[in-house]
Order: C-alpha cells, then structure tokens, then sequence
C-alpha cells in the first residue's frame, strides 16, 4: 500500500500496490497485536493463532517454491509467519498490552523488515544473475555461429581465390538478410579487388540463392576487407514506397531505394546530376516517380520537368490540383514547380535556369563570402532547382534540329550551375556508347542508376560503372532492381520502391504546404516565362477537356494551346457555347483595338486566324472581373475555385488562373491571404484586418 499525492485532494491510498520491507513488517505486527488484543478480550484458545501461522508458513512455502526464490527467502518467510504466530499465542496468555509484550513485538518487526530487505536485494541480485547468465548463454551460441561462419569463408576464399584471409569479425544485418566480413588480407600487397573479382565464383561456391551475392569492398584501410553476403533475396518481393512521407533535405540524402541488405540507398545531389538508365519494362518511369516523390518532400528543392512524351513523367504530380478530379483543391500546390512537355515550354524552362545561375552568381556574392563558401548555401529561402528531364539523355544524343537545340541548353544548365544549386536528372532507355558518350554527363552524374530488368541488349554496365567488376545483368531479372551506385556508395544490387498512383495524390497533398517558393533573386531573372508557367493557356493541354491535347507536339507555339485544331473546326458543327465564344471575342475586337505587342510590326492578323489581341483583351476583361469579385468579397474573403466558377460562364477562366493571379496579387500587395491549405482564402487589402474598410 502506498499513497500518492493531488493537487486539489491531498494524499490517495493505492490499496493495489504490494508491500515493501517497512509497510511488510509494520502490516505484520499490527495484525499480531490485533489478534492477540482481540483474543485476550474474548477468552479465544491461544493454539489457533499458533495454528494460523502454521498454515501461513507451509503456504508461503509452497508459493515460494513455485516462484523459484532462493532458500533464504523461503526460510526468512516462513519463519515471519511462525514468529509472528508465537508471539500471539504468548501475548493472549499474558496480556498483549504490557510493557515486555509491545517491546518484544516491535524488536520483532524491525527484525523483520531488516530480514526482508536483505531478501529482497538478495532476489534482485539472483534475477539479473540469471539474465546475465542468458545472455552470456546466447553469446556464446552466438559467437560459436560467427565462428563457423569466419572459418568456412576462410576456407572458401582460399579455394576460390587462392588468398588466405584473416577474419577479425562477422556482423550479422538487423534485418537478417545477410552478414558481412571484416577480413585482413595477407601481407605482400594484396589488395579488396583481388577478391572482388572472384564475386560470382564465391556466390556459387557458397550456394546463395538466385538474387544473392558476396561482394568484396574497401574495409577500414588498404590491407583490410570487407566482403557483404546477401542470404535472402529481397529484389524478387515487390516494396511499395513507404507511407512516411516526412520533410527530407538535399543536405541529408534523398531515399531512392533498397540496398540487398533492405539498408535505404540515398542519392547526395547537392553538387551531382545523376542517371538513370532503363529498357521499357523495367520500372524506370516507376523509379521518376519515386525520384519525384522525394523531391516533393524536401524542403530545400524546387522540380521543374521536361517530358517531351505528353508530359507523362510530370502529370500524375500536377493532376491532383486540377479541378479535373472534381475535388476541392484550394491552396494545393502541384507536386512538381514547372512541367513541360513540348521543345518551346523546355526551351522556355532551360532559358530560365541560365538566366537564374548567372544571375545568382552575381547576387549572392556576399552571402557565399559570409558563409565562406563557394557554393550557393541551399536552403527552404535559396531553394535548389532539380531539372528532371524525362529520356534526356536520348535527347543528347539525337540529331534532331530542335533536339540538338534542346541538348545544347541542356549541357549549358549541367556546365555553368552546380555552385548555383542547379543539377539535372537524366534519365535513358539504355546503356551504351551513345548514351554516355558525352564527357560531360560521364563527369557531372556520378550518381546512376541502371535498372535491368533482365534485359542484356543496350545494357552496357561496364561502361555506366567504370571499375565495378562483377556486375551482371542476369543479378537483377526482376522489376524494379537494378544496379545504383554514389561517389559515397560503390555499384551494387539495389531494389526501387513501389509507388502507387493513389500515393502520388497522397504525398502531393502531404507535402503541398512544404514546398519552398523561389527566392526572389532567382524569381526575377527568370522573368515572365516562370512567373506565367501556370497560365491557362499554357496548362490547357494538361486537362481532358482541352482541345489538340494529343497533337501539341506538332509545332505548335509555346503556350501549350493547339491553334491549329482551333482553326479546323468546321462552322457548321459550331456549338452554342461557342457561338457565344465567338460574338464575345468580336465585341471585343469592336470596342478594343487590336494592337501589336511592343517591339513587333504593325501587320494584321492573317486570313482566318485567331484574333490574339482580343484574346488579350479578354484576359483583361476577366481579370478585371475577378479583382472586382475579390473587393466585393468584403472582410469574408473568396478563393480561387469560387472566382473561377463566377466567371466561368462569362469568360471561361479556369481555376489555375485565378490561383496565378491571386498569387500576384499577394505578392504586390493587392491582395493579403488568410489561412492555410484548405482554408485558404483572399481578402483585398482595403478589407484587410490591419487596414480599416472603406465606408
């Protein structure tokens, strides 16, 4: 029994707890006085009391026997119980409340506390006694496995190398897939490569399963070695990418995937570009999202894509933002920061991000001085930019007109912004000498990845991984493995998560909030071109509804809209929605005059072509509108879906725009954001909390 003490109701008994020396020996005595006091009074027997003892004591006896305790502990409470017992039997017969009856029962229960202390360390002392014993037994058992395993490959190195091996220690992996080695080598100047070759000999040798190895790497210095054997193969099993989707950073690794003995493989691209080379089948697009998803959850980088296939790499990150899903989407950030999937928009990007590293160069020079650096110090306020480019290294090699154009932009990005925090991410459908041909991507992306899949035509792995001996295709048939390595981490067998698409949308939402803005510096050199990367006509070719989305690709011009399918529409299958288009761009072209943009001619718009100035016009006429709806909002505030559904049947502006002109407005003080993620909302700054409302 023990008491406790609250704030408002003072002490609390906790009749549950067990007893201790002290409260054992003072609940021991007093029911002894109790009993004999009570006996006296009532004239009862004096034998029952000495009976009860006994029975106590044989029923502790047994209890205590069962419980394994030490023979001291049994004696020491069997002989409470009869000591106790006897001096009730004495007490009644004498009287319980003399002097030599209370001075005999409380010698009595000091000893007994003294006595049950002394058990009790005794017992503690037994308990860890026995689980010492255990671990040393385990140790031993242990040690006895780690010494078959050290003399066994001993002996296999010798037959199969013909180097004999001293081994100094046998780890076995947490994850119990494997083990690893620490030998010394013999002296005469042998060196880890000399069994590294030997791989494939000494897998078979020692019988590993398919998808297993036993690959020798540097140990702690050059006379020493440490050999790595995979027992269980975990390439073959599909791994879906993990659920945690927590903040990462550039500084600390991206996890790009699984290492045989399931250790997460991280790529450092704070200075690297990297590789990724794949046949179709082999789950590279799988392994983009998984580099995209990544990405999405760092705090300290941008992505920008360029995919000239429909965009396909980029889509599945930017489609949970649309209003195409018919959920409610305001405040959500697309997953990646520009995507491009047309020769103009990727000329655009790239243009971009040369305009931003030189420009950076010259403006952060007093914070690399400060930081006495010369890189760029990348943070979530100086955000690195990751260039994902879909089959570029492809584009490279291509004789195309327009993709040598595209090639050129691409090694002027990779050759003037690695201090400037802006790398690339190529990816390939195979490796040859056509591919790594080029010395710049062999020098600049150290971290590659080569996902096999089985398939051995245009799978050079020599040639990907220079001085990586035993590397076989045949090691990874399987989906999704592969061979990765880093300037931190040599070649070897890895395997690339699962990402499903409802994770896509998962993490798109999770990280939406985290995703840095570009700094301003940067923001300004890049001009229009990123500042308008989300414009309506732009990222039409990016909903279902849109037409000419399949046939963009067709020389069409950089906004991403098809004017040609425009054209080719026959008037006499002219809808009533277009037909009020069409009366409400000639009104406009009636009241406005249609002029050209700065810099250019004074010539008219061919015959039977889209009038762009009223166009124009319209987008000022809507944007108008919308600043109107936003003022009229009053205090409440609005969003962007509810502007966008206002002025859909007038001006058929859609959301993204309005979110590009709300963010506009934020940013020059227009327009003042309240909440966040779903709760966002836009307040003119006339009805602003810290600015009083006009009257």
């Amino acid at each position: 029994m023990s008491a406790t003490t609250q704030a408002k109701s003072g002490p609390v008994w906790d009749w549950a707890a067990g007893h201790g020396p002290v409260t054992g020996a003072l609940s021991a005595t007093t029911g002894c006085l109790a009993v004999a006091t009570t006996g006296a009074a009532t004239g009862m027997p004096p034998g029952w009391a000495l009976a009860v003892g006994a029975a106590g004591a044989i029923g502790h006896t047994v209890t205590s026997l069962r419980e394994r305790l030490a023979a001291r502990t049994i004696g020491m409470r069997a002989a409470s119980w009869l000591v106790g017992a006897g001096w009730t039997t004495w007490a009644m017969t004498t009287g319980p409340l003399t002097w030599a009856a209370l001075g005999s029962l409380a010698t009595i229960g000091v000893g007994m506390g003294a006595a049950a202390r002394s058990t009790l360390l005794y017992e503690e002392a037994r308990e860890l006694e026995a689980i010492a014993a255990h671990e040393r037994q385990i140790a031993r058992e242990l040690s006895a496995e780690r010494r078959a395993i050290a003399a066994e490959w001993v002996d296999r190195i010798q037959r199969v190398c013909n180097i004999t091996v001293r081994v100094l220690a046998v780890e076995m992996w947490p994850t119990g897939t494997g083990f690893t080695i620490d030998a010394e080598l013999p002296p005469g100047g042998t060196t880890y490569d000399k069994i590294a070759q030997y791989a494939a000999q000494l897998s078979a040798d020692a019988r590993l399963p398919h998808g297993c190895t036993a690959v020798a790497s540097q140990g702690i210095d050059q006379g020493r070695v440490l050999i790595d054997v995979t027992t269980v193969n975990v390439l073959a099993a599909e791994v879906t990418y993990p659920t945690d989707y927590g903040p990462l950073s550039l500084h600390t690794g991206i996890p790009w995937g699984l290492r045989t003995n399931a250790d997460e493989i991280r790529a450092y691209l704070r200075e690297q570009c990297a590789l990724v080379v794949g046949p179709t089948g082999s789950g590279k697009t799988n392994m983009v999202h998984t580099i995209l998803a990544g990405f999405a959850r760092a705090t300290d980088v941008l992505t920008w894509v360029i995919d000239l296939n429909a965009g396909s790499a980029g889509l599945p990150w930017v489609r949970p933002t649309l209003d195409g899903d018919g959920q409610s989407t305001e405040g959500m950030r697309p997953g990646v920061d520009w995507l491009a999937a047309s020769h103009d928009e990727a000329m655009l990007m790239l243009d971009a991000a040369v305009r931003i590293a030189k420009h950076r160069k010259m403006a952060y020079q007093d914070l690399m001085s400060k930081a006495n650096t010369d890189l760029l110090p990348i943070s979530d306020r100086i955000p690195q930019i990751m260039i994902v480019i879909d089959e570029g290294a492809e584009i490279l090699a291509s004789s195309d007109k327009q993709a040598r154009k595209l090639a050129e932009k691409i090694l002027e990005v990779i050759r003037i912004a690695r201090a400037m925090g802006i790398r690339t991410v190529l990816t390939a459908l195979g490796a040859t000498g056509a591919v790594l041909g080029n010395l710049m991507i062999r020098r600049e992306a150290k971290v590659r990845v080569a996902l096999t899949g089985g398939e051995t035509e245009g799978m050079d792995l020599g040639k990907q991984f220079p001085g990586s001996r035993g590397l076989r295709v045949d090691q990874a048939p399987y989906k999704g493995a592969g061979f990765m390595g880093t300037p931190e981490s040599p070649a070897a067998l890895f395997k690339s998560w699962r990402i499903l698409p409802n994770q896509i949308r998962d993490i798109v939402a999770a990280t939406s909030d985290r995703h840095p803005q570009l700094d301003a510096t940067s923001a300004k050199a890049a001009g229009p071109d990123y500042a308008r990367r989300w414009d309506s006509a732009r990222t039409a070719w990016m909903r279902d509804d849109q037409p000419g989305t399949q046939q963009r690709e067709t020389g069409t011009a950089g906004t991403g809209l098809n004017l040609s399918a425009l054209r080719e529409q026959p008037p006499a299958a002219e809808s009533d929605a277009d037909a009020l288009a069409r009366k409400f761009r000639e009104q406009i072209d009636a009241q406005f005059a249609t002029a050209p943009e700065p810099g250019e001619g004074e010539q008219p718009p061919a015959a039977g072509g889209l009038n762009l100035s009223a166009l124009r016009g319209e987008e000022n006429a809507a944007r108008d509108a919308a600043l109107a709806l936003l003022l009229a909002a009053g205090p409440e505030g609005t969003g962007a879906s509810a502007i966008a559904r206002a002025l859909a049947d007038e001006h058929g502006t859609t959301r993204q725009t309005v979110v590009g002109w709300l963010k506009t407005w934020t940013d020059d003080g227009t327009a003042v954001r309240v909440g966040t993620g779903t709760k966002a909302r836009y307040v003119h700054h006339r009805h602003a909390p810290e600015s009083p409302a006009e009257g």
